[in-house]
């Protein structure tokens, strides 16, 4: 550049860097504020709980923990991955049948609140995203034909093998006491 030119152009490098280095700078710390979310939901947005218990009011409290967990998670801008996995006694809850003349027959308390706890579980899996599973082995051992099975519940060919997968993907694992 001859010096005659510089006078013209040194105005405009000076002003570029003024508005343009702000901006960079912000692009880059927003960046790096956001990469410990893209982490995090990495490692831990991804639970899957199991039920083989009896007891409807432990069965609440696990769809309680459920909801929580996906309002937390949310909370934190994060996409959770939730597996319910039912097996044994846990079929109580996956059906309107009583199941009478097997281990798993229901109870006057879940009788009392197998609406509730069907439309939570419903909400669950139709606006949260939930993935249930039945273990198809429990099933059969008590001869419930499968469209007896709550709609959007999969069959699964044995629960605790299905836990034990996902775990080995990374999942958590919950169990409500």
């Amino acid at each position: 550049m001859t010096p005659k030119t510089t006078w013209l152009i040194q105005p405009f490098t000076q002003l570029s860097k003024r508005i343009f280095q702000p901006f960079f700078l912000l692009i880059g710390a927003l960046a790096l504020a956001f990469a410990p979310l893209s982490q995090a939901a990495d490692d831990g947005a991804k639970v899957v709980y199991h039920v083989d218990f009896k007891d409807p009011t432990r069965y609440s409290a696990t769809l309680t923990s459920i909801n929580n967990i996906i309002d937390y998670y949310d909370s934190e801008l994060m996409e959770p991955e939730i597996h319910l996995v039912f097996v044994g006694y846990g079929l109580r809850f996956t059906t309107d049948d009583d199941l009478k003349g097997t281990p798993y027959e229901a109870g006057s308390a879940l009788k009392e609140r197998r609406a509730e706890l069907k439309g939570r579980l419903q909400t669950l899996m139709d606006v949260r995203n939930v993935k249930v599973h039945l273990c198809d082995k429990t099933r059969g051992e008590v001869k419930l034909p499968p469209e007896k099975v709550y709609k959007g519940i999969e069959l699964t060919k044995s629960g605790v093998a299905k836990i034990a997968m996902l775990q080995s993907e990374g999942f958590a694992y919950l169990k409500i006491q």
